[in-house]
């Protein structure tokens, strides 16, 4: 975390006060009256500042240090206090903007270790909306000091909106606040006080003035009241007034007044019943376990009361033994009245904040006289109570994540402990007293700091169980595990082991387990080990593995090196044997000879040919040989119990002939991603016999001929056929796939889907696309039909049926450019889930432009699940330039999340794009976690998230790209047809630096790698409870565009699990829609195994020369919007030419002729010094920006002309309309490009002036050259006097027509608002879209009339202009080169 420095800007501790009256000591208590007014209108906290209040006022701002209002000095210091009724927007919901006043923030600003922490009253579902303080106070200031400032004991603090914990007096609130942001990823403190004063960071950490309680809470701690009690079946006893409790696992009742001192009655709740009482309202009757069962009847006032205590007395009494889970209360003490239930031998506090001593402490634990099991983890205890020793009758105590650093020796006196959990501590050693534990069978020691087996576990003779996970051995000395020979199982994840050895040849005879995964190991030799049975070694660096088969049952090898796998004797017990993403070469002939395995995955291997024996093996029923070099498979002689055959991405051509024959049981094949040109026959007789029930044949080279023999496997319930030669799928035979329930076509060249389709009713999915299907299938009459994906064909028309089918949930028909959907079809798609169809073109400036450089694509397809958790981004416009945004969100189980981010993100990268150059993006990702709210403190998602910028001051690179993720979600790059990896993939078995964090921070790594058992990610958006485990902070790249930049692909993890990066680009570079090429990966992934949520975004790119709209070597290039620049006479100027012309939606492009935006058309001769424009140089594009000695901005701008009133307030009607443009009444909106151009005749004083010029034709008697100088902000500054004086307009002879404008009403416009229009128009403001409005402009071929009474003046005016006209013309025929000249629409 940075070092934040200390309060500075006003007085300190060691500073005297502007008042004079004493030190400013932050923690004293002030109340200042702001001015902003609470939410209600009458008096109270929010009502605004009374009589005393306002005095209070003055006083405080004339105290205020370093000028800053509101800070008051008294007796203890000052510290601010704002005291504000927060109003909630729902039950539950964080704070929808800052509290932070004016006034606080000129305060803020002084020092960067000063800040604001929000303060909330008591949080109760039953209370009033609590009151909001909001105290300012520095890194300095201690809780006890806002506690006396505040008038109360305590100060709470609560994270994730989870546990929450009392404050000690010495912690200091601002700086866990700017601790906490420091560890999401903050590093500028700046932004860190401006997060801390953000109230919508109340959902990750928050502060309390008084302990916050829930009553469902409460309900399940302690249930209490005073109601009326009879006791017995019968109604011999009266009913009485008493005072009832259901604590623990009793019911306890006693007198009202002597409730704790008098007598009382427990009554046991396990196994005996609760029942309503019909006869008696609100009357429950508790009656307890065994042959003298005794009953009470309770009589309630409430439903709401009875019902409370009737659930949690049903729960109480389904119990099979005596439990009480009081775990995640934020508890520091156990309720007095638990302790009389004395039957429990289950207690479970576990995420507490126990205290060690005192009333209902852990002290006080020794009065349970039967408890068995214990758990006390996760209470920040940091020390073993020693008083937990003297429970004798523990067998179970659950001590993790404490951060323990020692164990006490009187752990030795829980002689009957069976098992000790220690997990998530500091500790490094055991001490000797551990040895008397003679009982102890399990030891977990897992993610603490021992670099060797602990040697007390030798004294411990009935220990089998040893966790030594997560910690820092790097050594594995089998002797020292030889003398624990009591020892079963042992498990080593996680360590930095790099070497096993072994100081003598005697066998280990009693380690079964042995789980050594995610250490860096190269070789490894367990022949020793006679009794190993099941290993687990994957994720390590092994080339050579050795074990001893006597005992073996399981081997899990996969992702290491391996070229030599060596098991003697041969493993006759082997079922299971997994050597997956190695180096292998062939298969092991003793796996060969296993006469019992049943699971063999050697995919992902260097495999060149499969031993005839495999397939011949009577045992074998799952064999995985994907994603090797095999050219065929050996031939099949006899029958074989083969259920499961994996043999996509190989090199095969054919499948052996009796492959369906032999293998009848075989109910599974995918041979996808091979070269098969045809399929063998499923049967020899007319009947046949296969069970086959999913069939993957996607990406080969099937044609449609093998269509008949897919007829003799009649239970086919999933085919996969995509990518593959089809052009027919004959009627007859889908007919007789009547099983069928997912039909997967796409990527071939097939016209029609047959009409037996219909035939089909099992049939829930069609995915279709991406071929040349013209005509409607009949799916719509299929009464199960889901999912229906026919996009990018060749629909024009859909025959809709009477009523559609009520499962239909998704129909995509996007990417038929042909198909016209009426409203009327539309309104019969209403009750569709899903409607995917493609929108009508935009013909907006923004799209035109956009489209020239990128496009893109998106597939998203749920997979075997119910929902779809994965979420797209893609704005191919966005903010005010030429740039894009592209995301993707997985939310792996979750919806919400995703979503949220699809809708907020964008806006989010917008601000900070806005405030930072450098930390944007990451910043981008920190907000929008904390935007999540509620919703990310137990969900989360994985994202990346693309932005193409366009660099306007880098001369060397127009466009650049910054890809930024967390989680699994990934961003690819095809640069000359070659993967560029962008992202970085934060999991525990592909980060080491992540996994090493995580470790490092006692987090519990479960045995499938997973954090506290919930994600393998190790960073997300979302999940703030596993916090510091799980971060927000991304990984961020920015690489330069370049025109050999291709693609862009985003993947989320089950994309890139089953396609590699290399394939991937291959198998869509060819493909000229990105939409198809996005649907194709999809498909490929699904072929490929894939059966969860996957998503899949293409973005074509074409920063290419193909775009480029400049005029080179005489060439005129078309523009992206269609118009070609042609020029008559290479000095005329085209506002319409190149990229300079973009039209919003309002206007069509026939709409527009050259003359909008300018004061001249393309047609006309220049006029200019010496009756001609400067020379014109080459049209510029943003893909090849000017020289350096030219300042090149692109700055999108419009010209506005309102049909309705001129800026000078005459009316439309006195105007003439601007031939070629067509308005309706309303602002008709040209955006351009203002290209600046800087010339050795023309100095501008600020490097950044954009200059712009055109010029009338010689019909015109009038000549207009205008410059405008823009800077790249919101706002343009106003043009310097200098510039005016240097780019004014040169006039000719002619211009003394363009003193004034002639009307129909005879009225004259001065000429200083004639020349000033465009100006104005550039320092207008611009709207968001990056519009500016400017008046309407003068029609250059118009006279103007001179009045009689200003005759006199117009010709003085006249002359003198002539004369400044003619010694400017002078100057400039003396000048050097001319000046440059760049395209403009104004």
């Amino acid at each position: 975390m940075p070092v934040l420095p200390r309060p500075g800007a006003g007085p300190g501790p060691d500073r005297p006060c502007a008042s004079g009256a004493g030190p400013w000591r932050p923690g004293a208590s002030v109340r200042p009256a702001m001015g902003e007014a609470g939410p209600g209108p009458g008096p109270g906290p929010g009502a605004g500042p009374g009589p005393r209040e306002a005095q209070e006022l003055e006083e405080d701002e004339a105290a205020a240090p370093g000028g800053a209002r509101g800070a008051r000095v008294g007796p203890r210091g000052g510290i601010r206090v704002l005291k504000r009724n927060a109003k909630r927007t729902g039950s539950r919901s964080c704070q929808s903007r800052s509290r932070v006043g004016s006034r606080e923030r000129t305060w803020l600003k002084g020092d960067v270790g000063r800040g604001c922490v929000y303060v909330y009253g008591r949080d109760s579902a039953a209370a009033a909306p609590s009151d909001l303080r909001l105290v300012l106070c520095t890194v300095d200031t201690q809780a006890s000091e806002i506690c006396d400032g505040e008038g109360r004991k305590n100060l709470f603090l609560q994270l994730h909106g989870d546990l929450v914990r009392r404050l000690e007096p010495t912690e200091k609130p601002l700086q866990i606040v700017y601790d906490y942001l420091a560890g999401l990823g903050f590093d500028d403190p700046l932004r860190m006080q401006e997060e801390a004063a953000n109230s919508d960071l109340s959902c990750m950490i928050r502060f309390y003035s008084e302990k916050p309680c829930q009553v469902e809470q409460l309900d399940r701690i302690l249930l209490s009241g005073v109601y009326n009690v009879r006791k017995g079946k019968t109604q011999l006893h009266k009913w009485a007034e008493r005072s009832v409790t259901l604590c623990g696992t009793c019911l306890i009742v006693s007198s009202v007044k002597d409730s704790h001192a008098g007598k009382m009655h427990i009554l046991p709740l396990i196994g005996g019943k609760v029942e309503e009482i019909k006869r008696r309202q609100y009357t429950l009757a508790f009656t307890s376990a065994g042959a003298q069962a005794q009953t009470y009847h309770i009589s309630f006032e409430t439903l709401a009361e009875c019902q409370r205590w009737h659930r949690q007395a049903s729960t109480i009494v389904s119990l099979r033994f005596s439990m009480v889970d009081l775990s995640c209360y934020s508890l520091e003490e156990v309720p007095e009245h638990l302790f009389y239930s004395q039957d429990i031998t289950y207690l479970n506090l576990r995420h507490n904040f126990m205290r060690t001593s005192g009333a209902g402490s852990l002290d006080s634990l020794c009065r349970f006289s039967q408890l068995k099991s214990l758990n006390l983890s996760h209470n920040r205890l940091g020390e073993f109570p020693v008083s937990l020793c003297e429970i004798s009758t523990l067998t179970e105590l659950n001590f993790s994540c404490n951060g323990l650093h020692y164990l006490p020796t009187q752990i030795g006196k829980l002689v009957n402990l069976q098992t000790f959990w220690l997990d998530g501590n500091f500790l490094t050693s055991l001490p000797e007293e551990m040895g008397s534990l003679q009982q102890l069978s399990c030891l977990g020691l897992s993610f603490n700091n021992f670099c060797e087996l602990p040697a007390i576990c030798e004294k411990l003779v009935t220990l089998d169980k040893l966790a030594l996970a997560g910690n820092l051995l790097e050594t594995l000395d089998l002797t020292v595990l030889n003398r624990m020979s009591h020892i079963k199982s042992v498990d080593l994840r996680l360590n930095n082991l790099k070497r096993a050895v072994a100081g003598t040849l005697e066998g280990n005879k009693s380690v079964a387990y042995m789980d050594l995964r995610d250490n860096q190991m190269t070789d490894l030799d367990l022949s020793s080990l006679v009794s190993l049975e099941q290993l687990h070694c994957e994720r390590n660096k092994l080339r050579e593995l050795m074990l001893s088969g006597v005992s073996l049952r399981a081997l899990y090898a996969n992702s290491n090196c391996l070229t030599a796998v060596n098991i003697y004797p041969v493993p006759g017990l082997l079922t299971c044997l997994e050597l997956s993403h190695n180096q292998l070469q062939c298969v092991p002939d003793w796996a060969c000879e296993a006469k019992k395995l049943e699971v063999l995955d050697v995919s992902y291997n260097l495999l060149l040919e499969l031993p005839p024996r495999i397939l011949r093996s009577l045992s074998l029923r799952k064999l995985m040989v994907g994603h090797n070099r095999l050219q065929s498979l050996p031939p099949l002689l006899e029958h074989i119990p083969l259920e499961v055959l994996d043999l996509q991405h190989n090199l095969l051509t054919k499948l052996p002939e009796t492959l369906f024959v032999k293998a009848l049981n075989l109910r599974y094949l995918n041979a996808s991603a091979n070269s098969l040109e045809s399929l063998p026959s499923a049967c020899t007789g007319e009947e046949s016999l296969s069970m086959l029930q999913l069939l993957y044949l996607t990406n080969n080279n099937l044609t449609d001929q093998c269509i008949p023999v897919l007829v003799g496997h009649p239970n086919l319930r999933i085919l996969h056929l995509a990518n593959n030669n089809l052009q027919t799928f004959p009627a007859s035979k889908l007919s007789k796939l009547e099983h069928l329930e997912e039909l997967n076509l796409s990527g071939n060249k097939l016209k029609t889907i047959p009409t037996t389709v219909a035939n089909c009713k099992l049939l829930h999915t069609l995915i279709a696309h991406s071929n040349e299907i013209s005509i409607f299938p009949e799916i719509l009459h299929l009464p199960r039909i889901q999912f229906v994906d026919l996009s990018c064909n060749e629909l024009t028309e859909i025959l809709i049926p009477e009523a559609l089918p009520g499962a239909l949930q998704e129909l995509d028909l996007s990417g038929n450019t042909n198909l016209v959907l009426e409203h009327k079809t539309l309104d019969i798609f209403s009750p569709i889930t899903t409607l995917k169809i493609d929108a009508k073109p935009s013909l907006t400036a923004d799209s035109a432009l956009t489209s020239a450089f990128w496009s893109h694509g998106v597939a998203e397809l749920a997979g075997q699940r119910n929902k779809l958790c994965v979420s797209s981004l893609a704005l191919g416009s966005f903010a005010e330039g030429v740039e894009a945004v592209y995301g993707m969100f997985d939310g792996d189980k979750n919806e919400e999340l995703p979503r949220l981010l699809q809708c907020t993100m964008a806006d989010v990268l917008l601000e900070e794009v806005q405030q930072s150059d450098t930390m944007f993006m990451s910043n981008t990702f920190l907000v929008s976690h904390r935007k999540l709210g509620m919703a990310g403190q137990k969900l989360g998602s994985s994202a990346v998230l693309c932005y193409i910028r366009n660099e306007v001051a880098d001369a060397a690179s127009n466009f650049s790209l910054t890809v930024a993720n967390v989680g699994t979600c990934q961003a690819v790059l095809c640069r000359s047809g070659k993967a560029v990896p962008l992202s970085k993939v934060f999991s525990l078995e592909q980060c080491s630096e992540e996994a090493r964090r995580v470790k490092g921070q006692k987090a519990i790594i479960t045995e499938d790698n997973k954090v506290n058992g919930v994600t393998c990610c190790t960073r997300m958006l979302g999940c703030t409870y596993l916090h510091p485990w799980i971060l927000p902070k991304p990984h961020v790249r920015s690489i330069p565009l370049t025109v050999q930049d291709e693609l862009l692909l985003l993947g989320n993890k089950a994309l890139w699990e089953h396609l590699s990066y290399a394939e991937a680009i291959s198998a869509v570079r060819d493909l000229h829609n990105p939409l198809a090429a996005a649907k194709k990966l999809c498909t490929l992934a699904q072929s490929y195994g894939c059966q969860d949520n996957v998503g899949a975004m293409v973005v074509s790119l074409n920063i290419s020369e193909d775009n480029c709209t400049c005029e080179m070597h005489g060439l005129t290039l078309t523009g992206p919007g269609g118009f070609s620049s042609t020029t008559t006479k290479p000095a005329t100027p085209s506002c319409s030419s190149g990229i300079a012309s973009e039209f919003s939606s309002e206007l069509s492009a026939s709409e527009v002729s050259s003359e909008v935006g300018s004061t001249a058309s393309d047609e006309h001769s220049a006029v200019g010094l010496d009756g001609s424009l400067l020379p014109r140089q080459e049209r510029r594009c943003s893909l090849h920006p000017v020289p350096p000695s030219s300042i090149f901005q692109r700055q999108p701008s419009s010209a506005t002309f309102s049909s309705n009133q001129s800026d000078n307030g005459l009316d439309s009607d006195d105007e003439q309309p601007v031939e070629g443009v067509m308005t309706n009444g309303s602002k008709v909106e040209v955006e351009v490009d203002i290209h600046c151009c800087k010339g050795k005749g023309l100095e501008l004083e600020h490097p950044a002036a954009e200059c712009s010029s055109s010029a009338p034709g010689p019909e015109d008697d009038s000549g207009l050259v205008l410059v405008i100088r823009r800077q790249n902000s919101v706002n343009s500054n106003t043009m310097q006097r200098g510039v005016k004086e240097k780019c004014e307009l040169q006039k000719s002879l002619s211009t003394c027509c363009l003193y004034g404008k002639k009307l129909s009403n005879g009225s004259i416009v001065p000429l200083e608002e004639s020349l000033n229009l465009i100006e104005v128009a550039t320092e207008a403001p611009k709207k968001k879209t990056g519009y500016f409005a400017a008046p309407s402009q003068m029609e250059p071929e118009d006279q103007f009339v001179v009045p009689p009474d200003l005759e006199e003046e117009v010709k003085e005016q006249m002359k003198q202009h002539q004369e400044d006209g003619a010694d400017q013309e002078l100057k400039e025929e003396h000048a050097a080169p001319l000046l440059e000249e760049f395209d403009t629409a104004l």
